[in-house]
């Protein structure tokens, strides 16, 4: 038995090994020719999940060739107004798949390719999943444009590789360089007590550690008194050469009296793990603060990050009375730049003078079984593992607010909510549906069904606040730039702005001379776009028509006349 588990240990060991310096060095080139500076790094801590890519920046500008990094064929097209936008996936004949979004447009093949079928489905939204042969490219070519298409929140890039199974891999290991000789940064960090019996400084709650840095940047806390089992997180960014963005973390490890108890490394993981950023970071601090805390340990049941490499203990140490302990912790780079955080503890076994409360509630949810809460206006069901740890959860109705809880705790599946809406009319149901309250009182409309006198949505995974609303307003649209009867020769484009107060934007629909034409919408700027190129018009006078409806089905028609010669 001991041999087999020392072949297996072994196995694991060389195959980490393996897979960590096989990645070909020279086989992709970077998808811009300009020097790469980046804006986001691969791991990056953002809102529920790890960065997936390389954020690579255009010189804030759009329209920058971008390049296949290698032979191989269009393998997947999307184009979406959230999300990547515009993306393009490339499969590679090493098994590799490169993806390139928030694109401003695919090069004239692809486009000629994604604008047929566009045509074919009457939908500007599309994917598309060509097969091999179908749309081949060599390395260097050109195959779109930079821009800022989809969730974007400035002109860039993003740049993934992917493996077989669809992993998304550190792209700096396949020799991708990118400039960098700072040290990461450690602006805080924090002591945080197990259990009952565990403290720190006399606080069983998170205490904050007073940081001293030192002449070679490194950091050295204030001597820490603790006792029992405790665990050290840190409030840490990188920085590269040529920008000042905050990025994130490549390697985060912990050490206690020189052992290795803990290690994060941003190498690779799948989309189906990258929620548990939520278990990973301090989620209450940050819904409360917008201060993102590495854990060095695991203090939830349900957590299965593949990028913890190193987690003895789940990474949470035991402090002996009277004993003196030595905390190192060491955050680097991708390039090896490293700061470390050393940590002093004197073990006090000393009264607790400042007490975490729990607060109870009637409702005790375990996250291993399916919990729900019935009354008789509401439902709310979570399914099995939708939380990280079982918790008192706070439900109220009020004044037709379904209070869930709070959103310092974080939710990693999709659950149910439903209000019965049997008192109202029909007339006035069908205007109604589910929104979440922020703490301002902004409402945001969630996907709402009506089905059997009962509005539910099942498609959130936030706590918080729920109400029933009503949107009785319809869309308004807006022409730009011309007017009834104008002549339209001189225009490339016809816009029209288009905008909904109430449920929002749900689609839209363009036509000219009762055809369906393809209308490019900019929601961030709330434009509707038709591009003259797109396609022929026959003769001189035409009709525009353009149906817009929100989420509730109120429906706007716009009609207007232009003349335009081909």
């Amino acid at each position: 038995m001991q041999k087999k588990y020392l072949l297996i240990v072994f196995l694991n060991f060389f195959g980490i090994l393996y897979s960590q310096t096989n990645y070909p060095k020279d086989y992709f080139i970077n998808p811009l020719k300009i020097p790469l500076v980046l804006s986001g790094t691969f791991g990056e801590l953002r809102s529920n999940h790890f960065h997936a890519g390389l954020d690579i920046k255009t010189q804030q500008v759009e329209g920058l060739n971008v390049l296949s990094s290698a032979d191989g064929y269009v393998s997947r097209i999307s184009v979406s107004l959230w999300g990547y936008g515009n993306a393009l996936y490339i499969t590679h004949p090493n098994g590799y798949t490169t993806v390139y979004g928030h694109l401003k447009k695919f090069s004239p093949k692809i486009t000629a390719y994604v604008k047929k079928r566009q045509y074919q489905k009457e939908s500007f939204e599309i994917r598309l999943y060509p097969k091999s042969g179908e749309l081949n490219v060599s390395k260097g070519e050109i195959i779109a444009f930079s821009g800022n298409s989809g969730s974007s929140g400035g002109p860039h890039l993003h740049f993934e590789i992917r493996d077989v199974k669809a992993n998304i891999i550190n792209p700096m290991f396949f020799g991708i360089k990118i400039p960098d000789h700072k040290s990461p940064t450690i602006q805080k960090s924090f002591a945080y007590s197990k259990n009952d019996s565990s403290q720190v400084n006399r606080s069983n709650k998170p205490v904050e550690l007073i940081l001293k840095r030192q002449k070679n940047g490194d950091l050295l806390a204030n001597k820490v008194y603790a006792y029992g089992q405790i665990g050290i997180g840190i409030d840490a960014y990188d920085r590269l050469d040529g920008a000042i963005n905050k990025n994130g973390l490549y390697d985060l490890k912990m050490s206690v009296n020189g052992k290795e108890i803990f290690q994060f490394k941003a190498d690779k993981f799948s989309f189906s793990e990258s929620r548990y950023i939520n278990s990973y970071i301090d989620y209450e601090r940050f819904s409360r603060m917008k201060q993102r805390v590495q854990k060095c340990f695991v203090d939830h049941q349900a957590n299965n990050l593949s990028l913890y490499k190193t987690l003895l203990d789940k990474g949470f140490f035991t402090i002996k009375d009277s004993l003196d302990y030595q905390v190192t912790v060491s955050a680097k780079d991708f390039q090896g730049n490293e700061t470390l955080l050393t940590i002093p503890i004197r073990g006090r076994k000393d009264t607790i003078a400042i007490v975490k409360k729990i607060e109870k509630t009637p409702y005790y949810f375990k996250t291993g079984q399916i919990n729900s809460i019935k009354d008789s206006i509401i439902q709310v069901s979570f399914p099995k593992n939708a939380f990280y740890e079982d918790f008192y959860f706070d439900y109220s109705y009020k004044n037709g607010v379904a209070k869930l809880h709070n959103n310092t705790v974080p939710v990693h599946k999709k659950f149910s909510l439903s209000f019965d809406v049997s008192k109202y009319p029909e007339n006035e149901i069908k205007y109604m549906y589910i929104a979440r309250k922020n703490k301002y009182g902004k409402l945001y409309y969630v996907a709402t069904k009506h089905k059997d006198h009962r509005l539910t949505t099942s498609s959130i995974k936030d706590l918080g606040e729920y109400i029933l609303n009503s949107d009785k307003d319809k869309p308004k649209i807006t022409p730009i730039g011309f007017k009834e009867n104008q002549s339209l020769n001189k225009s490339s484009y016809l816009q029209v702005k288009i905008s909904d107060k109430g449920s929002g934007i749900k689609s839209y629909r363009g036509e000219i001379d009762g055809k369906w034409v393809l209308m490019e919408y900019k929601p961030k700027k709330g434009r509707l776009i038709y591009n003259f190129n797109n396609n022929q018009l026959s003769g001189t006078n035409h009709t525009l028509k353009i149906i817009v409806k929100d989420n509730v089905n109120n429906s706007t028609t716009f009609t207007s006349t232009f003349n335009r010669k081909n």
